[in-house]
């Protein structure tokens, strides 16, 4: 049967080789046209992954407007259609280079620029792996628009989606994942572990939401003067849910994917990867249940995004046992870590920090302390010192961004169209026009 198999597929290279008019040749051994049949595969996996994290754009999206109210919705659409298609943009001139060019210090890449590495003629796995890497770009950059929600400026947010995916994503990813392609990262050569990107993705995102909140400051209402913090709930539950599922579909390219190789290896990163957010979502709903005395959604679905997040790093590298517990954890601290936020008057309407900055950096920890090949003090202590250069970098970077767009163009919006919704004074639009919105922002039906 497998020597028919391999005529099949020596039949059909020789007929795609005549129909094409190229120089293939119409007689190669059966190691060749096995190689050209892994070769295709690998494209095609790394494509298809590649579409579902893109979809994953879809599920932040809807997320974020079920978890804010319904004065605000045409914004943070606008908001994640936006930081896609100009990251993009700015991946394809500057970012890529700067993470996966050739790299003689390991700080950044020179080279592959505006894509200058692909050729007609050449190797097209360029743009398979540029299509791959983009779309995690973009998943940093609308990490932050969750955390940012219903006051930000729309045009500061498009300065800052900008430069996150041309320069502060890629000089960190640059560190952590530089020799995927023609680069070599300093801190990959100690033996950072990261394979999907806890930290390379979800830690930068998280830590640039934290440094984009913190110069915004809270939405208008949400603490007292008597220091009270007061719930703004967000407008559809439903909707949130939806994105959340949508998310976790997606993690199954973003994690699996990550490997751009269809072999056996991408079957335990699914389980792993499935089980971590199962793990994360039960113990966050525990977790809420003994904490307010309810099963809070709230929670319990930020709990399934806390254990994604988490087993992200190790989802290669550890057993699937191993990835239940790094999800239980997950979903225990993204509840306290959402509380703590509060106390101190971070306002995050979504917890994005604490799903993604905190629970990026328990996951790449973890890939650490449950590593299939063993655990040693080296490993430890490069596991922190990726998880302490990230927050350093990002945060520092993200800080002097956000302080600049607010000191030149600015980056909050007035009270009174905080007050009134952005969708109108930012787009004059109305996402729900056959309904009234009520004072608090919510929809009104009667």
């Amino acid at each position: 049967m497998k020597k028919v198999f391999l005529s099949f597929v020596l039949v059909m290279i020789w007929f795609t080789a005549a129909w094409a008019g190229d120089d293939t040749p119409t007689t190669i051994s059966n190691k060749e046209a096995i190689d050209l049949v892994q070769t295709h595969a690998n494209f095609l996996w790394t494509l298809v992954a590649a579409g579902l994290v893109f979809f994953m754009q879809a599920g932040f999206a809807l997320v974020e407007a079920g978890f804010t109210r319904a004065k605000n919705s045409i914004n943070i659409m606008m908001k994640n259609l936006m930081d896609f298609s100009m990251g993009s943009i700015g991946y394809w001139a500057v970012g890529f280079g700067l993470m996966f060019g050739v790299s003689k210090t390991g700080w950044f890449g020179t080279s592959g620029f505006f894509l200058s590495d692909f050729s007609p003629d050449g190797d097209p796995w360029v743009l398979a792996f540029w299509m791959f890497q983009v779309v995690f770009a973009a998943t940093a950059a609308t990490i932050v628009s969750g955390a940012m929600a219903e006051r930000t400026k729309f045009i500061g947010y498009l300065c800052y989606s900008l430069v996150l995916s041309m320069f502060i994503y890629p000089i960190f990813g640059s560190w952590a994942w530089g020799s995927l392609f023609n680069g070599s990262g300093w801190l990959e050569g100690l033996g950072f572990i990261d394979f999907a990107g806890s930290t390379v993705v979800h830690s930068v995102g998280g830590w640039a939401a934290l440094a984009g909140t913190i110069v915004l400051g809270p939405r208008l209402g949400k603490y007292t003067k008597d220091g009270e913090i007061k719930p703004i709930l967000g407008h559809n539950i439903p909707m949130a849910a939806l994105g959340v599922f949508i998310l976790w579909i997606g993690w199954f390219g973003f994690n699996p994917g990550s490997t751009t190789t269809a072999d056996k290896s991408i079957a335990m990163i699914f389980v792993n990867t499935n089980l971590a957010a199962a793990a994360g979502a039960i113990s966050a709903m525990i977790t809420s249940w003994i904490k307010f005395g309810k099963p809070e959604v709230g929670m319990s679905l930020n709990g399934a995004l806390a254990g994604l997040v988490a087993i992200t790093a190790g989802c290669a590298n550890v057993l699937p046992g191993s990835a239940i517990i790094i999800g239980l954890i997950a979903g225990i601290l993204v509840v306290f870590s959402v509380l703590f936020f509060d106390k101190i008057k971070v306002d995050d309407p979504v917890g994005a920090i604490s799903v993604h900055g905190v629970n990026g950096a328990w996951g790449t920890l973890a890939a650490g302390l449950f590593n299939i090949g063993g655990i040693t003090g080296k490993i430890i202590g490069v596991q922190l010192l990726g998880i302490g250069t990230c927050f350093v970098w990002t945060f520092i970077t993200a800080f002097i961004l956000f302080k600049l767009i607010d000191y030149t163009i600015g980056l909050r919006v007035s009270p009174e169209e905080e007050l009134e919704g952005l969708d109108s004074t930012e787009h004059g639009g109305t996402a729900y026009p056959d309904f009234g919105v009520s004072s608090h922002g919510g929809i009104d039906i009667t």
